[in-house]
């Protein structure tokens, strides 16, 4: 029960962050917040893991808490909001 609560609230951060630091306007509510946040956690830490071989990413990954798990977080939902923009743009 501990790690789905820690995963809720890495996500809630990490998605919180990443949507006040990447420029734009990007919508969803909480649960769309904790998602963005959760699923940030895993592509993030496995990228860091894989190209920086660093155990906070690796922290990230299993969801704890951590000032590099965040980080790593935050950077791999920036990379989702990124990802989603680019597939859901419309041509004019």
């Amino acid at each position: 029960m501990g790690n789905i609560i820690a995963w809720l609230v890495l996500g809630l951060i990490a998605g919180a962050l990443a949507k006040a630091f990447y420029p734009g306007h990007q919508g969803g509510g909480i649960f769309a917040t904790i998602g963005l946040g959760i699923l940030g956690a895993l592509i993030g830490g496995y990228l860091g893991q894989i190209l920086l071989g660093s155990s906070a990413a690796a922290a990230a990954s299993i969801g704890a808490l951590s000032i590099g798990s965040i980080i790593f977080s935050v950077l791999g939902a920036m990379l989702l909001i990124f990802l989603w923009g680019l597939f859901t743009r419309r041509a004019v």
